[in-house]
């Protein structure tokens, strides 16, 4: 069996820490992002304090930890986890879960499994998100491995052989949970669905050769995030006039820094995390059913869609955006007038932040009601209430 080498993607291990924490102290834009945890606190005192820990574990909690919880207080009205008695604490698993933060869908799910006494879990990051050297240093040492998105046409069924292999690596070998989005970048229209791509590149690690004894053996969990308010909404509005306009439009890495900072610092609402239990029996039972792979991919992909889509936490925002939307009262008694006209003047709020040449408000309305809209259109077509 041939041994891979991860060294290229891998998360670093301890002892890897010191020389990372040492270039980490050493950048001025990471010790600015640092400083927000104690800014009383001299440069020098913090650098002193960062290259002191000799452990991911302590890092993560007493520093990591500690940032996103001052996120969370300051820009959400609170999260929580559900869903910890679906799974067994002793046994890795794969989390695949809807992608609605650049940044935080990892970082809040690590932040209250700490808060749960649960190890935290690896997180597959993009390439893409990589602007700045100091970015790869400080998610390597915060338990991330790199996902290679563009590696070229020649590299690439070696690339995803890699990183198929390394998942596989690090739930049965290290025993080491993994989250993962459903697909590559966000749905910028919440409407989440499971790319079959991805769960290709799984069955790529498997040693069974068998579709679903390979998925099976990841322990798969599909895990939903709900956030009551999408700070990037507005952002993802632009960017759907902008590739309407221009279907060869492509976000440059300062539209990605945009897109992370105000993930981070803008506001949520309430943000709720669901885990569903482990799916690897019903992966079987589909294999009764779809012989031919492609169709059986696809009805894995679905059914991974159910889980999220059945587990979604509903806010009245996005009854009254369905209705809107749908020019329906189907939830009408179950918000007030005053919260559809609250609702209303933040979507006009959130568009005057479009700074293009020619908005088109009616397109840009219609796409920021979508996104609101579609977690509950897929609850309902999930055949949950």
């Amino acid at each position: 069996m041939t041994v891979m080498n991860f060294d290229s993607i891998r998360c670093y291990n301890t002892e890897e820490m010191p020389v990372a924490l040492e270039r980490l102290s050493n950048e001025p834009q990471f010790m600015n992002l640092f400083k927000m945890l104690s800014p009383q606190s001299s440069t020098d005192e913090l650098k002193k304090l960062l290259i002191n820990y000799d452990n991911i574990y302590d890092f993560q909690k007493f520093i990591v930890n500690r940032f996103v919880k001052m996120i969370e207080k300051n820009t959400t009205e609170g999260v929580e986890l559900t869903g910890l008695e679906n799974i067994d604490k002793n046994r890795a698993v794969l989390y695949i879960s809807n992608h609605r933060d650049i940044v935080l869908d990892a970082a809040f799910l690590c932040s209250q499994l700490v808060d749960n006494g649960v190890d935290t879990v690896e997180i597959g990051i993009g390439d893409n998100l990589l602007i700045y050297p100091w970015i790869e240093d400080f998610v390597r040492v915060n338990k991330s491995f790199i996902v290679r998105r563009s590696p070229g046409a020649k590299q690439m069924l070696e690339t995803l052989q890699l990183l198929s292999a390394y998942i596989a690596h690090t739930i049965r070998d290290k025993n080491q949970s993994v989250w993962i989005a459903q697909r590559e970048g966000r749905a910028k229209d919440a409407d989440d669905r499971t790319q079959e791509s991805l769960l290709k590149m799984f069955n790529m690690g498997g040693s069974s050769g068998g579709v679903v004894e390979n998925l099976a053996a990841l322990h798969i969990c599909p895990l939903t995030i709900s956030y009551e308010y999408d700070p990037c909404d507005y952002l993802k509005a632009k960017e759907f006039q902008q590739k309407r306009d221009n279907p060869g439009h492509l976000k440059s890495p300062e539209d990605d820094l945009l897109n992370m900072k105000t993930g981070l610092m803008g506001y949520k609402g309430r943000v709720v995390y669901k885990i569903s239990p482990e799916i690897s029996s019903e992966l079987f039972d589909l294999q009764e059913k779809y012989p031919a792979r492609n169709e059986l991919f696809k009805a894995i992909a679905q059914l991974i869609d159910r889980k999220i889509h059945g587990n979604y936490t509903i806010y009245k925002v996005n009854m009254i955006a369905y209705d809107m939307l749908h020019t329906t009262e189907r939830f009408h008694q179950s918000y007030s007038l005053r919260e559809k006209i609250d609702f209303e003047k933040y979507m006009d709020k959130q568009i005057e932040k479009i700074d293009l040449e020619e908005k088109d408000m009616d397109f840009l309305k219609t796409k920021i009601l979508e996104m609101y809209a579609n977690p509950l259109k897929n609850k309902i077509n999930a055949g949950v209430s």
